[in-house]
């Protein structure tokens, strides 16, 4: 993958993509009774966290100055 469409991917992912993310987390955590506040804590956290494992090719070296050919 090119620099330049990491650079593009990644915006596109925090800009648009976090975001639809967090709302659909929040959307389904409050479609439930609410948690006692330590569970529901860890479920903030571990979803805040898992989105990027996937999306960690995309990220890695994009705030790294573009190498030359």
């Amino acid at each position: 993958m090119s620099y330049k469409l990491k650079r593009r991917l990644s915006l596109l992912i925090l800009v648009v993509g976090l975001p639809v993310y967090i709302i659909l987390i929040v959307n389904l955590i409050s479609s439930f009774d609410r948690p006692n506040f330590v569970v529901e804590l860890l479920i903030y956290l571990l979803s805040g966290v898992v989105w990027a494992f996937p999306l960690k090719s995309v990220f890695r070296g994009v705030g790294q100055a573009e190498e030359e050919p």
